[in-house]
């Protein structure tokens, strides 16, 4: 059963189809935020999201005659979205994100670290002290990712899309999906886990010239 707003969607779609300018805004009105968050998680920069955001909606407007409701409206958009930013990935592969931390759907913010680390590793109070260093090696890890990989990595965790919707946005199945996360995930974990062993071995370089001046004093 379509919801509501699919069912809008749909009913504007034909209206805009038809010629109706007015509908076709009323349709940007309704995803151009969604359109814009996927682009400023993607880029890190304002600018480049805008420039995104335009030549997004401009393919939008020019290819909306060959929509055929195959798939919803937003899954839709979001495929051409996906493109453009995919576009700016793969011409951009050093690109550097400002923060780990971004927001969610409903205004509120992921953590990166949290999506990436098992369980064990996300609830150790020891992490705290390295948030700092943890996020810049996130942020390594998330330019060895592929452009198709980080995508997945994007839309699963950031925007929250279900694998049945990513597969309609990259328009492929589900086990590829599947198997595009997977790699994702273990290629972050890897990072994240050279992340720790440098930790380990900082730490402990640290504690021997304390042992030493204890030696030198009980001589």
């Amino acid at each position: 059963m379509e919801s509501e707003d699919c069912i809008n969607d749909r009913f504007l779609v034909h209206k805009a189809q038809r010629g109706s300018h007015a509908a076709f805004e009323q349709l940007v009105q309704a995803h151009d935020q969604a359109v814009l968050r996927l682009a400023i998680r993607i880029t890190g920069s304002h600018s480049d999201a805008q420039d995104i955001y335009q030549e997004a909606f401009l393919k939008v407007y020019t290819r909306l005659e060959t929509f055929r409701f195959e798939c919803s409206f937003s899954s839709w958009i979001y495929r051409i979205a996906t493109n453009v930013c995919l576009d700016h990935l793969r011409k951009n592969r050093k690109h550097k994100r400002n923060s780990s931390l971004v927001g969610n759907n409903e205004g509120g913010e992921y953590n990166l670290a949290n999506q990436v680390l098992d369980d064990s590793a996300a609830n150790n109070p020891e992490q705290q002290l390295f948030s700092r260093e943890l996020r810049a090696d996130i942020l390594f890890a998330l330019q060895n990712l592929t452009p198709r990989e980080r995508m997945v990595f994007e839309l699963r965790h950031f925007q929250g899309l279900r694998l049945r919707a990513l597969g309609e946005i990259l328009n492929t199945s589900e086990a590829s999906i599947k198997n595009s996360l997977s790699r994702a995930t273990k290629k972050m974990r890897l990072e994240l886990a050279v992340h720790k062993t440098r930790r380990n071995i900082r730490c402990s370089s640290a504690r021997i010239p304390t042992i030493e001046r204890g030696a030198r004093c009980g001589s």
